[in-house]
């Protein structure tokens, strides 16, 4: 049997962060590794990098990295580290991935890239003046119905644009009794269900329609003190929205939707047809054509279908995990390739331009006013 994996170049890993995102994107190097046939390139797994020693070493047992540091300094620095993934919390995604940047390494930074747009661009500005290849983790452009729907948009199969509405909904702050985290401070977060989970709709948005132009919006905050500190960052958001297209539309988040667990949910509406996603559902993309009268369930599994072509029979469905298989695949094809990580992966100019529309719904919502919308 012919190794396929002996002919691609390797890729040595530093992952920041062994948490939530670092069990995602370990499992998704692993995956890559023997489910690409073959890997644009092969995942070495040199270094992950965590604040608390004995959890950090434990990772790095788990996940099968080689090296444990509690310095992130000393992952960048590690020769056998070429590209820089940052899992870690808002707080440690500038610092770093500068640092990594200036170093000459390529850089994978989870969402949202900044806590606000002033610290986005400083991270923008180190990766083009280092020309390392870059990416956000925006992994629901890596969705294979919302790649479908992206290519549908693209087509001209739903004509001109009309209507987009999106909204992200979480519960697991619903109970006031939540213990509080870094996500519910200004500090270590930066915002709240505006920027953990309005940053994907926002870019979701961009992906699909285009550039938004104006916002009007509002932000609350349900509860105020938690077990553990006081929160100052919002639990939901709610903005209309107008694009360049001349599309209008709504965008909304919040991590207190009683029973949402993980629902986020689109509609897209167009002269000649519309589409809807559900999160929930995953593998499927409603699709209306107008002679049609109602929408079809399309199961997005198919061998024509994106991403499928390294998966499952047609029918056999995929998962949330999946999405970063695809995400990082791409990444890793752009750097042993050398080509563009834009338009279907997001750069730091992506995370840029969605800080900038996130820091507008925060400033509309305190100033009662809707912005313009300017980079």
């Amino acid at each position: 049997m012919v190794d396929v994996t002996a002919h691609a170049p390797q890729l040595g890993v530093g992952l920041i962060g062994y948490a939530f995102m670092g069990k995602a994107h370990s499992h998704a190097l692993k995956t890559m590794a023997y489910m690409l046939n073959p890997p644009p390139a092969m995942p070495l797994l040199a270094a992950i990098a965590g604040r608390d020693a004995a959890a950090v070493r434990a990772a790095a047992a788990q996940y099968g990295f080689a090296r444990a540091y509690t310095d992130w300094r000393d992952l960048v620095a590690d020769p056998l580290v070429q590209l820089v993934d940052n899992g870690g919390p808002n707080d440690v995604h500038a610092e770093p991935c500068i640092a990594a940047a200036e170093a000459g390494k390529n850089v994978l930074c989870e969402k949202p890239l900044a806590r606000s747009a002033a610290e986005a661009r400083t991270m923008l500005d180190a990766v083009t003046r280092a020309g390392v290849q870059h990416m956000v983790g925006f992994n629901y452009r890596f969705v294979p119905a919302v790649r479908y729907a992206y290519e549908l948009i693209r087509s001209g199969s739903l004509g001109t644009i009309h209507h987009f509405r999106a909204r992200y909904l979480q519960d697991w702050l619903a109970d006031p009794q939540a213990p509080y985290t870094w996500r519910l401070g200004t500090a270590t977060a930066g915002s709240g269900a505006l920027g953990d989970l309005g940053s994907h709709v926002v870019d979701l948005a961009r992906f699909l329609i285009g550039e938004p132009t104006s916002i009007s919006a509002t932000l609350k905050t349900f509860t105020r003190e938690r077990p553990g500190g006081t929160v100052d960052v919002d639990d939901a958001f709610a903005a209309s929205v107008e694009f360049a297209s001349g599309a209008i539309g709504t965008l909304e988040a919040s991590r207190v939707a009683l029973g949402r667990r993980n629902n986020l949910v689109f509609e897209i509406n167009g002269s000649n047809g519309s589409l809807r996603f559900n999160l929930e559902r995953l593998n499927e993309l409603q699709v209306l054509a107008s002679e049609s009268g109602g929408f079809a369930d399309v199961l997005v599994t198919d061998r024509q279908h994106p991403f499928m072509e390294h998966w499952w029979p047609p029918g056999h469905i995929l998962g949330w995990e999946h999405t970063f298989v695809h995400e990082l695949a791409h990444l890793f094809a752009c750097i042993a390739q050398d080509k563009d990580v834009a338009p279907y992966g997001a750069t730091f100019e992506d995370g840029y331009r969605a800080a900038v529309v996130c820091d507008a719904i925060a400033t509309s919502a305190r100033e009662r006013t809707a912005l313009r919308i300017t980079y």
